[in-house]
């Protein structure tokens, strides 16, 4: 039986050297080294042998099953690493060829919206203002004729920090404040973008977190019609010529009177679609003449000086201008839907 283990040794060994193939490895494998290969099928007749014979049988096939194994284990590893290499080959770098251009940034839909408004309102005049995030109480509330028993509060869900005092704005209106008493008695006209939140449910029209542009103009002799002038040009500028522009009373404690702002659809021109909920109208601002108390809060005496203010969100505009049903679209960073603008 030595010799025939030796002879099963050299023939399994010869096989091995023409393999070149995993498949094939694993094949030679099974039929070697296997619960039923020739190594365990020729064992199977030790128990034949005398029992003299026995150990120096067994110690031969254990040495021919290690050197089988060993050899598995090297071609395999050779097979791999043969793989390899011809992967490395076909995929080696031509380093006389041009270089690939690395994909162009672009600016974000929101930053293209706040761009335009800026641009639209710079040609009425309008500068741009900041104001901070972070801002007091006192301006954020009541300076704006929002004082703590004020029912509006309730109106707006608001971020605190430790301090009472302190809080994330929940609008861009408290920048009013900041810059009247920066440029009072002069007359001024203003916009001041940022963002703003709300400790708000996330849907599909709202979130946490969003953009504002707030509008401010003071002056002599401001009035309502002058309002109404400034969003229509504003409504024309930013969603085509031919807008027809709606005013509706509505109730902001900074401003008296109050309105809202709609233009007629511009998906189904006032007929009626999903995206106007059949109204024909689409919401774009609110508004009104700036309230005496805020302007005396400001700096400006509401005897001489009037004013009037608006505020929007350039997510909402951007929803308007593109049939944007979800304005949580805007707010991710999913690629395949930011890189249409």
């Amino acid at each position: 039986m030595i010799e025939q283990l030796k002879a099963l040794e050299l023939e399994s060994l010869d096989k091995l050297k023409a393999i070149d193939s995993l498949s094939d490895l694993d094949q030679w494998r099974v039929e070697v080294l296997g619960r039923k290969g020739s190594l365990a099928l020729l064992l199977r007749g030790m128990g034949q042998l005398p029992a003299a014979d026995r150990p120096a049988v067994g110690a031969r096939a254990n040495e021919v099953k290690n050197t089988l194994e060993a050899a598995y284990a090297l071609a395999e590893n050779g097979i791999k690493q043969q793989a390899i290499g011809q992967r490395l080959h076909q995929d080696q770098v031509d380093v006389t060829l041009p270089g690939r251009r690395p994909g162009s940034g672009r600016l974000h839909l929101s930053t293209q919206s706040l761009q335009e408004i800026g641009r639209i309102f710079a040609t009425m005049g309008f500068q741009v203002w900041e104001s901070p995030e972070v801002e007091l109480d006192l301006f954020n509330f009541e300076l704006l004729n929002i004082p703590p028993y004020h029912p509006a509060r309730d109106m707006q869900d608001t971020f605190y920090t430790t301090n009472s005092d302190i809080l994330l704005r929940t609008h861009t209106s408290p920048g009013q404040i900041r810059v009247m008493r920066r440029y009072a008695p002069e007359p001024i006209r203003v916009i001041l973008p940022g963002k703003c939140y709300r400790f708000e449910q996330v849907t599909t029209r709202s979130d946490i977190q969003f953009y504002q542009v707030e509008g401010l103009a003071v002056g002599r002799h401001i009035t309502l019609a002058d309002l109404k002038g400034t969003i229509a040009n504003f409504a024309i500028q930013m969603f085509g010529p031919g807008r027809e522009v709606r005013f509706r009373y509505s109730y902001f404690p900074f401003t008296e009177p109050s309105v809202e702002a709609d233009v007629d659809c511009i998906i189904c021109g006032g007929k009626g679609c999903r995206l106007c909920k059949y109204s024909g109208w689409l919401e774009i601002m609110g508004a009104g003449m700036v309230h005496p108390t805020v302007l005396r809060n400001g700096g400006y005496d509401p005897d001489i000086y009037s004013g009037f203010a608006f505020g929007m969100g350039p997510g909402r505009i951007s929803m308007l201008q593109h049939a944007i049903d979800d304005i949580r679209y805007i707010l991710t960073s999913d690629l395949r839907f930011l890189e249409q603008f």
